[in-house]
């Protein structure tokens, strides 16, 4: 009865209830801890829900969905390389990224900075508390539906396309180091699109940028046989990977820009 009238998710407080609840909350009290230790989460008193729902529930729902369509991003904008360098090339059967490169991507990279999402807060406590209104979007999943989704694949798949086609097509004569060229802007388009994302800085975010980058500085140097450094040391390569890379986080930038300004969310609202 309780799920026909409040809908598919319930958060639950009686022991009873708790095991077939989507979300139990138990209250530690005279009683006894039976419903605290049957918990998903557990509390001192009553009161504390309001803080546990519109301020930790509602970052951990943010932090999850931002999280979980970065980490897609991620995965699908490489993906994308290899697919659009396969089909230039008569769909052949040859990664462009092997060996250390690939684990270096999905680990020393970008791991440190996508995971530092998880530290993000858009408003104050004192405001999330203040405003309950602000947790009306997580209810409507403005934060992680399908629209959303489209949207991270639209961006992988531009930032993907131009990432290749710039490196190929307007850098010909620099084909011998394409994986160099590509690699890189791949690597600063990750880190800009974290960067990007964050509504408040952290000390933590700021270190797992700047420990990404020296590490892959170090990969360059360490790794000889995937980067010719005579040539990556060259300002011929610099400018190369930074046309690449504005070409392809400046639309995206741009477009999330305007999108903050023409329809502000409700935080930015009260955060101002």
């Amino acid at each position: 009865m309780l799920r026909s009238l409040v809908g598919s998710e319930m958060c639950i407080r009686d022991r009873s209830m708790i095991q077939a609840a989507d979300v139990g909350v138990g209250i530690v009290g005279k009683e006894g801890m039976q419903a605290s230790l049957a918990s998903d989460f557990s509390i001192l008193q009553f009161s504390y829900v309001v803080r546990l729902v519109q301020w930790h529930g509602r970052n951990a729902y943010r932090r999850s969905a931002c999280l979980s369509q970065f980490i897609f991003h991620r995965g699908l904008i490489i993906s994308v390389i290899q697919a659009v360098f396969s089909a230039l090339f008569y769909f052949s059967a040859i990664p462009i990224y092997n060996g250390w490169l690939m684990v270096g991507y999905s680990t020393w990279y970008t791991m440190l900075p996508v995971f530092s999402l998880v530290l993000d807060v858009d408003v104050k406590d004192e405001i999330a508390l203040q405003y309950p209104e602000l947790y009306r979007a997580l209810q409507k999943g403005r934060l992680l539906n399908m629209k959303t989704f489209l949207l991270w694949c639209l961006q992988s798949v531009y930032q993907g396309g131009v990432i290749m086609l710039m490196s190929i097509v307007v850098f010909e004569q620099s084909f011998l180091n394409i994986v160099a060229i590509t690699f890189t802007a791949l690597v600063l388009t990750e880190l800009i699109m974290v960067a990007i994302e964050i509504h408040t800085w952290h000390w933590l975010m700021l270190l797992s940028q700047l420990l990404s980058a020296v590490l892959y500085l170090v990969s360059v140097v360490v790794l000889k046989s995937y980067f010719d450094f005579t040539y990556v040391s060259t300002w011929a390569f610099v400018l190369k990977v930074a046309l690449v890379t504005l070409v392809s986080c400046f639309p995206v930038t741009l477009a999330k820009y305007l999108k903050r300004r023409c329809k502000p969310p409700v935080y930015s609202k009260l955060s101002d």
